[in-house]
């Protein structure tokens, strides 16, 4: 018997400055332990409406996890991989790679950008980035219900991402009063994350809103389990994240993950001596673009 998808716990995160100066806004969506959250460790929504020429930015170091980016507005990234309203990017940052986000002229942005956990055998897995355009993007569309899935698989669809943790990511619209039905691994962590509207949720007709931030029960079972959403009266728009949980514990320390406080002391020293290679590097294999 399929379980029946809940809210356990909803939050409307708190608008906070972002570190990127004036007219950067950012609110740190998750605000619960990593043993609730794992595999997910930090995701934040970020927007920025910028308006000067004055670059802001630039390159910094990840290792241990993987970034995966969702621009909802403007646009972002060097030549090599600049994304636009709606694209992807996952970048697995693995050994240690380092990354550049400048924003050099007037913008007016929104990015959901996700620290996803690795699991303990591939934490330093070799670097790569996946690039997901918006319009390679799988949709499903039927009885004022939209789905467009950026990872794993749902409403029938499967995204030509590649998972080192089982992850389903889904932008979903309703129309109002529109309903649907899906099924999601009953073990996976999952929340939702309400960018428009309102809408119910599960068998008790939950209500959560615009800005808030849901997370659902969930099981050790590892048979399938039923997600029911109802949009509101003006509809809805939101984004599901769920995944497959690595049940190990981390080591978290600024922009590195790793299993212990020795991992991090040598990220930094291999840094430091310039030993980690910027992503635009990688060699062709390790580049996935759709």
């Amino acid at each position: 018997m399929n379980l029946h998808r809940k809210l356990v716990n909803v939050y409307t995160p708190p608008v906070q400055q972002g570190f990127l100066g004036d007219g950067h806004v950012a609110r740190p969506v998750i605000q619960v332990d990593y043993t609730q959250s794992d595999p997910f460790i930090v995701l934040m929504d970020d927007q920025l409406t910028k308006q000067n020429e004055q670059p802001v930015g630039g390159p910094h170091p990840h290792a241990g996890f993987e970034t995966v980016s969702l621009l909802l507005e403007g646009e972002m990234g060097d030549e090599a991989h600049r994304l636009h309203n709606g694209d992807l990017q996952i970048m697995t940052a693995g050994s240690g790679i380092i990354h550049t986000e400048t924003i050099e002229r007037q913008a007016s942005m929104r990015l959901l950008q996700l620290w996803l956990n690795l699991p303990k055998k591939d934490r330093w897995a070799k670097p790569r980035v996946q690039d997901l355009s918006l319009d390679k993007v799988p949709t499903f569309s039927q009885d004022g219900v939209t789905i467009g899935v950026y990872s794993g698989s749902l409403a029938g669809l499967t995204s030509p991402i590649q998972n080192y943790v089982p992850l389903i990511i889904a932008d979903i619209r309703l129309q109002p009063g529109a309903s649907t039905v899906q099924h999601i691994p009953a073990s996976y962590t999952a929340f939702l994350y309400v960018l428009d509207g309102s809408l119910q949720v599960g068998d008790q007709a939950q209500e959560i809103h615009q800005e808030q931030v849901g997370w659902l029960n969930r099981s050790a079972d590892e048979a399938s389990s039923e997600l029911k959403l109802t949009a509101g009266e003006s509809g809805s728009r939101l984004i599901l994240y769920a995944g497959e949980p690595q049940g190990d514990a981390i080591v978290s320390h600024g922009p590195f993950i790793g299993d212990t406080q020795e991992d991090i002391r040598r990220l930094y020293q291999e840094y430091r001596q310039g030993k980690m290679n910027h992503i635009a590097t990688v060699e062709a294999s390790q580049r996935m673009l759709w």
